[in-house]
């Protein structure tokens, strides 16, 4: 498997010839172009390579990957304890603790054949059946990072100091299915990224240029709103992760809260799942960071042997039914986990 090269892949992005790895944002203000990883957790990776390339991302491969049964996907949270979990949450929100919180579960599955598991091959197949604005590929095994993202949200656009972000709230099969509870949550969350954002800006240049805008995505529809601010002189990229990760629309608001009771109910640590994967140019100011949500990683430490992880959760309200974000949950993943183990079709064929 290391005979497999670090890579970088974002759009039509290719990132090749190794040169850094650090844990230190700082470096992200210096030179050179980075692929960034941030876990949940707040485990940091920045890799500077030293060729990028624009190329359009190579047709699947067939035989190339060789994903997990499509039965062998575990849990970490069953419907029961989920739903559950919502329950708490809205007790949570009852008593005035939190207004909206994040709840999230991981799923895993053994990798047939782990050896020669190419992360990059996975994320090919995502771009072919589950197209995304933010898709990417992190290819560092001998870092402990295999990830592929098909991530349909911003987290940071950064243009020297304008930014931006791009959270999402509120999902649906159609527009139809989208409640008046989607709207508030948006709206929620919004408030908490305007404020982190604030921590960072140019007073007063906080703004909303789009709220609970309806996107489609493959197999469902998202509510989108776009958060822009001017960042004051001084702020680098550490001092703009500081302020507003991880991400307020994967943790909930007040963000501090949500992050107390997300710990105390969800039983396995979120990993890259709704942390940031993206790049940064540090000789041009620029980078795009998207959410890792619809985010599969391969972790070759776990002690059965490699796995396959993915995460999916819902946003939970006063106005949640635990048994809809149970289903917001199950919408968000088969699609994808469909194609990670080789049984989705499109137009009658098998991605894979």
């Amino acid at each position: 498997m290391h005979a497999l090269p670090p890579l970088a892949r974002f759009g039509g992005l290719v990132a090749s010839d190794l040169r850094d790895v650090t844990s230190d944002a700082a470096a992200l203000d210096s030179a050179g172009f980075w692929a960034v990883t941030a876990d949940f957790e707040g485990r940091l990776l920045c890799a500077r390579f030293g060729d990028v390339r624009r190329e359009a991302r190579p047709a699947p491969v067939p035989g190339r990957w060789h994903g997990p049964d499509a039965g062998g996907w575990i849990s970490s949270m069953d419907r029961a304890a989920y739903t559950d979990g919502v329950r708490r949450i809205r007790e949570h929100i009852a008593a005035g603790e939190v207004y909206q919180a994040n709840l999230c579960r991981v799923l895993t599955a053994p990798l047939p054949r782990y050896a020669t598991a190419d992360i990059d091959a996975l994320a090919a197949l995502l771009a072919q059946g589950n197209p995304a604005p933010y898709a990417g590929t992190v290819r560092l095994p001998a870092h402990g990072v295999e990830i592929a993202t098909a991530s349909p949200e911003l987290y940071l656009r950064r243009d020297g100091r304008t930014v931006e972000s791009g959270p999402i709230k509120g999902t649906g099969r159609t527009a139809d299915d989208l409640l008046e509870k989607d709207h508030a949550e948006n709206v929620m969350i919004v408030d908490l990224v305007r404020n982190d954002l604030g921590r960072v800006a140019v007073a007063g240049s906080v703004t909303v240029p789009r709220l609970c805008a309806v996107e489609p995505h493959p197999g469902l529809v998202h509510l989108v709103s776009t958060v822009r601010a001017e960042l004051t002189p001084d702020t680098g990229w550490a001092a703009l992760l500081a302020a507003t990760f991880p991400p307020g629309s994967v943790t909930g608001a007040p963000k501090s809260s949500a992050l107390k009771i997300i710990e105390t109910l969800e039983t396995a640590q979120r990993g890259p799942y709704c942390g940031g994967i993206g790049w940064v140019d540090a000789d041009r100011g620029t980078g795009e960071l998207a959410v890792g949500i619809r985010t599969f990683w391969i972790d070759r430490t776990d002690p059965g042997g490699p796995v396959l992880r993915f995460g999916t959760g819902a946003g939970i309200t006063w106005g949640s039914d635990p048994e809809r974000e149970w289903e917001e949950t199950e919408l968000k993943a088969s699609r994808l986990l469909a194609i990670a183990s080789g049984t989705y079709r499109a137009s009658g064929r098998t991605a894979s």
